[in-house]
C-alpha cells in the first residue's frame, strides 16, 4: 500500500510531531483527533514546563533529546530557547554522579563540562554558592515551548496534506479480522468512523483507555506532579534551566519569577476516570496540595535565599505518564495489526520518539535502537494492574535519584522464582532481579570457597602474595561504586568454574518452541545461521532487522523434524517470531512452565555420568548437540553449550522437576554453586556477547565479531543490508581499573568510542571492558583511555578470546 490511511490519536506536542515526521517521508494521508482544542489540547503538552536536559544513561534516550533538541531549535524561538542545562552538586555523592553524567554525555556525543561552585554561581546569581559544590553544564539543552512546538508541527503536516479534527473524543477501534480499520469518535454529539490502515495512539495518559478500546493492556500510571511559581524576584533575562537533583528539584524562568518543580512529595497516582474531560479546559490539572509543596519550598529557598522574600503562587498538581520501567511504549499492539503506540512520551524525547516510530512504518526499520522502549518488552505479570502501579510510583520517588546500574527496584519481590529459588536461598544467595526473575549473584556457603582461594595465593612462592590477595580477588580494582552489589565470593564461585564443576540457574533465560510443517523453513529464513541441520543440532544463530542490525542472539536446537527450542534474549524474541510466522507453525512461550540448570566445569562429566543414562563422553555427545534422557529420575533435556567457556551441559527440565534436578545434581565436595557475578566475569573472558548490552540493531554482525553466525550463500531477514565493509568493532580491553559500562573510551585527547560490558576477569586476574572503537584503533596492543568518574583508566586493546582461544575446555 503506497500511502496508507494514518490516524494519530492525541494532537499534543507528540502526536504533532508524528504528523509532521510522517507528511515528511510520504505518508500524508493524515488525520490527527483529540477531544480537546487545538492546539492546547488539556494533556501533559498543555501545562508541561518544557525542560530538555539531554543526558541519559540510556543511550537511546539521550539520541531521542539530542535529536528534539535539533529540530525543535530549528522551528524558532517560540518553540525553543536553547539557554542550556545546569545541574548542581551539593553532596559528593552527586558530585561523582555528575561526574559519572559527564561521562554518558561523551559516550552519547553530548557536549558538557564539569563546573566549579563559582561558575554555576555566575549562571545561577540566586544560588547559594557555599551549597554547591560543582555542577554539569550542557550549553545545548534548553527550554522547549510543548504547545507552540506542537503548533508549529502540524502546520508543517498541514501544508503536506494532513488533517487535524478537534473536539473529537475516541469511543471505539474498529477492526475486523485482526487488523485496525478505522476509528470511532464523538464530536458534537454525532458518531463518527474515520477508516484508517494505521492508528498511532499518541494520547498521553489517556493511552490505557484508548488501549482498552483495542483490547490491549497498556502499561502506563498516571502520576501528579507538582509545579508552582515563586513571586516577582530580580533575574537575568536568560540562564540555564536547573536541577537540584538532592532534593528532588528542578527550577526555570518565567519572566521575573522562578518556576519550581518537585518529584520530593508522596506518589499521587491518577486513575483513568479521574482525568477525562468532564468539561475542563485543563483535564491534565489537578488541584494544587500545599502540605505536599511546603517541604520542596523550604528546600528551593535553602538552595536560592532569594525565594525567601516572595511567596510561591500559581500551583498545580500537573498530570504525566510513567511506566514500570521508566521508558515509553513504542510499538504495535501484539493482537491487532496496525495499531501502534507512542506513549509514555514527555517533551524531551518526543521529536525522537516521533521520527523513530515514523521510520519503522515507512522505511520497516529505525535508526534508533529502541529495544528498550518497545511495547512488547514487559513479560506478562508485568502488566499486571497492581505491578503498573507499584513499579510506576517507584520510578516517580526514584526519578532523580543516584541509581546504580546494578541496583533492583525492591518491591513487589520476589515475584518470579526458579524451581531451585528455595535451595539457593539456604545457600546464602544474594538475589538481584531481571525481568521480574530473582537471579542469584553470588552465595554466602562459597565464603569456605574463598577463604581456601586466600590460603592457596598466599602459599603460593615467590613474591609477598600476602600484599597479593586483594588484586587476587580483583577487589583492589574496584572503587566504591564498582563493589556495590559484588562480592569477592565471585572469585571463588569463578576460580570453582574454572577447576571443578558449578550450578548456574539459567531458568531466567527465555525459551521458545518452534514447532509443526514448515518449522525449519521459517526458522532458517528468520536466521543467519544454517539451523536446518538433524535433530539433535545446536545452533548459534542471529536473528536482524531489515537492515542487517543484530535483533537479538539465539540458540537453536533442533529436537524433531519439525520441533525447535530456541534460547532467547526475552520477550521481544518471541512477539518478533511469533509475528512473522507463516500458517501452520507454532510458536510457544515454554519459559514459565520449564527450568535449567548449567553444569559448567573440567569435572562436569565426572559429576553427570554417574546420574544419567545418556553417553556422556565426548565422542558420545559432542558440542553443540543435544540429547533426551534422566538424570536420576528427572527427565531432561541435554544441550552440550556453555557461556562460561568450560565443558558442561544446559539441563532443562519441567518446573515441577526442577528442585529433584538440583537436589540429584547436587553433590558437596565436588559441585558448587555459581551466581551472575561469576558468569558475567566467565562469559567476558570468553569474549561471549551480551546482546542489548555489547550489541544491538544498530551494530551488525561484522562489526560485533559474529561473523562465524552469519552462514555463506543462505537467504535470511536483513540479508542484502550487510556488508563486510566496516568502519569500527566491539573489542576487549584490559584496563587497571574495574569500570561499570558505557563510559567514554579516549584516544590521543579525542572521544573514539563507549564501553558496553565490564568485570573483573577472576581466573586471568585482570579488568575487562568490552568497547566500540573505530576499526584503526581495534588492533590489539593499541593504548586507549577510559574516563571513569573523570579520572584516567589506561586500557590496551587486547586479542581475544582472553581464555581458552584454542577451544580446549569446551570440547573435551
Amino acid at each position: 500500500m503506497s500511502q496508507p490511511r494514518l490516524v494519530i490519536i492525541g494532537a499534543g506536542i507528540v502526536g504533532c510531531a508524528l504528523a509532521d515526521e510522517f507528511t515528511e517521508r510520504g505518508w500524508t494521508d493524515v488525520t490527527v483527533l483529540d477531544q480537546g482544542p487545538l492546539f492546547a489540547a488539556g494533556g501533559s503538552s498543555s501545562h508541561a514546563p518544557g525542560l530538555v536536559f539531554q543526558t541519559n544513561p540510556s543511550k537511546t534516550m539521550t539520541e531521542f533529546a539530542s535529536y528534539t533538541v535539533r529540530k525543535y531549535t530549528g522551528l524558532g524561538e517560540d518553540c525553543f530557547r536553547q539557554v542550556g542545562g545546569l545541574e548542581v552538586a551539593t553532596t559528593p555523592e552527586r558530585w561523582a554522579d555528575l561526574h559519572r553524567k559527564a561521562g554518558w554525555a561523551e559516550s552519547w556525543g553530548v557536549e558538557g563540562r564539569l563546573v566549579d561552585a563559582g561558575a554555576c554561581a555566575a549562571m545561577w546569581p540566586l544560588l547559594d554558592r557555599d551549597r554547591v559544590l560543582g555542577g554539569f553544564h550542557v550549553p545545548s539543552d534548553g527550554l522547549a515551548g510543548a504547545v507552540a512546538c506542537g503548533r508549529v508541527q502540524a502546520a508543517r503536516a498541514t501544508e503536506r496534506g494532513a488533517t487535524f479534527l478537534p473536539r473529537h473524543t475516541v469511543v471505539g477501534i474498529e477492526q475486523h479480522g485482526g487488523r485496525v480499520t478505522g476509528v470511532c469518535a464523538l464530536t458534537a454529539g454525532e458518531h463518527r468512523t474515520i477508516p484508517a490502515d494505521v492508528v498511532v495512539c499518541a494520547a498521553g495518559f489517556w493511552g490505557p483507555s484508548i488501549g482498552r478500546m483495542a483490547g490491549l493492556t497498556v502499561p502506563l500510571l498516571p502520576l501528579a506532579h507538582q509545579y508552582a511559581k515563586s513571586g516577582p524576584l530580580p533575574l537575568q533575562p536568560d540562564g540555564p534551566i536547573l536541577r537540584h537533583q538532592d532534593r528532588d528539584l528542578y527550577f526555570r524562568r518565567h519572566g521575573d519569577r522562578v518556576g519550581i518543580g518537585s518529584y520530593a512529595h508522596r506518589p499521587m497516582p491518577v486513575a483513568q476516570e479521574e482525568i477525562g474531560p468532564k468539561g475542563t479546559t485543563m483535564p491534565s490539572v489537578q488541584a494544587f496540595t500545599e502540605d505536599d509543596f511546603d517541604p520542596a519550598w523550604r528546600d528551593a529557598v535553602e538552595l536560592l535565599p532569594a525565594l525567601g522574600e516572595s511567596k510561591y503562587e500559581d500551583g498545580i498538581n500537573g498530570v504525566f505518564s510513567f511506566t514500570p520501567d521508566g521508558f515509553p511504549l513504542i510499538g504495535e499492539a501484539p493482537h491487532l495489526d496496525g495499531f501502534w503506540l507512542a506513549e509514555a512520551v514527555w517533551v524531551t524525547h518526543s521529536a525522537g520518539v516521533a521520527r523513530a516510530l515514523a521510520e519503522v512504518l515507512v522505511s520497516g526499520r529505525s535508526e534508533f535502537d529502541l529495544h528498550e522502549c518497545e511495547l512488547n518488552r514487559f513479560e506478562q505479570t508485568q502488566l499486571a494492574p497492581a505491578f503498573v502501579e507499584e513499579r510506576g510510583k517507584q520510578n516517580f520517588v526514584e526519578v532523580y535519584d543516584v541509581i546504580h546500574p546494578l541496583q533492583p527496584m525492591e518491591s513487589p519481590r520476589p515475584l518470579r522464582t526458579s524451581p531451585f529459588y528455595p535451595r539457593q536461598r539456604e545457600l546464602g544467595g544474594f538475589f538481584l532481579e531481571a525481568a521480574g526473575w530473582e537471579r542469584p549473584h553470588w552465595f554466602e556457603s562459597n565464603v569456605p570457597l574463598l577463604e581456601d582461594l586466600v590460603k592457596r595465593r598466599r602459599a603460593e612462592p615467590g613474591e609477598d602474595h600476602e600484599m597479593a590477595v586483594e588484586p587476587f580477588l580483583g577487589a583492589a580494582q574496584r572503587d566504591e561504586w564498582a563493589s556495590r552489589y559484588w562480592s569477592p565470593i565471585a572469585a571463588a564461585e569463578s576460580y570453582a568454574t574454572r577447576e571443578r564443576v558449578a550450578l548456574y540457574d539459567m531458568t531466567p533465560l527465555k525459551r521458545i518452541e518452534v514447532s509443526g510443517p514448515g518449522s525449519a523453513a521459517f526458522l532458517q529464513r528468520m536466521t543467519t545461521n544454517n539451523v536446518d541441520r538433524k535433530p539433535g543440532s545446536v545452533t548459534y544463530t542471529l536473528l536482524l532487522d531489515s537492515g542487517g542490525g543484530i535483533r537479538s542472539d539465539l540458540t537453536v536446537a533442533r529436537l524433531e523434524e519439525d520441533v525447535f527450542q530456541v534460547g532467547a534474549n526475552g520477550n521481544l524474541d518471541l512477539d518478533w517470531l511469533t509475528r512473522h510466522a507463516p500458517g501452520g507453525v507454532r510458536v510457544r512461550d515454554l519459559t514459565p512452565g520449564t527450568c535449567c540448570v548449567g553444569v559448567w566445569g573440567p569435572r562436569a562429566r565426572e559429576l553427570v555420568e554417574g546420574l544419567t543414562d545418556m553417553d556422556v563422553s565426548h565422542d558420545g555427545f559432542r558440542y553443540f548437540t543435544c540429547k533426551s534422557g534422566y538424570v536420576g529420575q528427572v527427565p531432561v533435556l541435554a544441550m552440550r553449550v556453555s557461556y562460561v567457556g568450560e565443558l558442561g551441559w544446559e539441563l532443562y527440565t519441567t518446573a515441577d522437576m526442577g528442585l529433584k534436578l538440583w537436589d540429584t545434581l547436587w553433590s558437596p565436595g565436588l559441585a558448587t554453586t555459581g551466581g551472575r557475578a561469576a558468569f558475567n566475569s566467565l562469559r567476558l573472558e570468553k569474549g561471549y556477547r551480551s546482546w542489548g548490552v555489547d550489541m544491538t540493531t544498530e551494530h551488525n554482525p561484522y562489526e560485533a565479531g559474529l561473523a562465524f553466525a552469519v552462514k555463506d550463500g543462505k537467504d535470511f531477514v536483513g540479508r542484502d543490508a550487510l556488508s563486510t565493509d566496516i568502519n569500527r568493532k566491539l573489542v576487549p580491553l584490559l584496563s587497571t581499573e574495574v569500570v561499570m559500562g558505557k563510559e567514554p573510551v579516549r584516544h590521543d585527547g579525542r572521544t573514539v568510542g563507549y564501553v558496553t560490558s565490564a568485570a573483573y576477569g577472576h581466573t586471568i586476574q585482570r579488568p575487562i571492558a568490552y568497547a566500540w572503537l573505530p576499526i584503526e584503533l581495534a588492533e590489539p596492543g593499541t593504548h586507549v583511555d577510559i574516563s571513569y568518574f573523570g579520572r584516567r583508566v589506561p586500557a590496551e586493546v587486547a586479542a581475544e578470546p582472553l581464555f581458552d582461544p584454542g577451544m580446549e575446555k569446551i570440547r573435551r
